[in-house]
């Protein structure tokens, strides 16, 4: 596997290209400065290192936003049998 084909630039047709810092930043309504911090606490989205150069697979970020959801229903009664911290979607 190459890096063209990592980033989408090889075929185009088969996967999605990734994002850069300032794309995805973009996406969920954050500075490129938070993306960093996250980065650099382990936490956000999964990232691809290349070289000097950070990228964003856009399965990962939609990733990273369906765990970072929270259910506020305080409808418990509805909840029986599901986990605490459960997703229900």
């Amino acid at each position: 596997m190459t890096a063209e084909s990592i980033l989408g630039r090889a075929d185009s047709t088969r996967r999605p290209a990734a994002l850069t810092e300032r794309q995805v930043a973009e996406q969920l309504g954050l500075s490129v400065a938070t993306l960093r911090a996250w980065r650099h606490r382990g936490k956000g989205p999964r990232f691809l290192r290349l070289g000097r150069s950070v990228r964003y697979l856009p399965s990962d970020v939609d990733e990273f936003v369906l765990a970072s959801a929270v259910d506020t229903r305080s409808d418990s009664s509805s909840d029986e049998g599901s986990e605490l911290g459960e997703l229900r979607v």
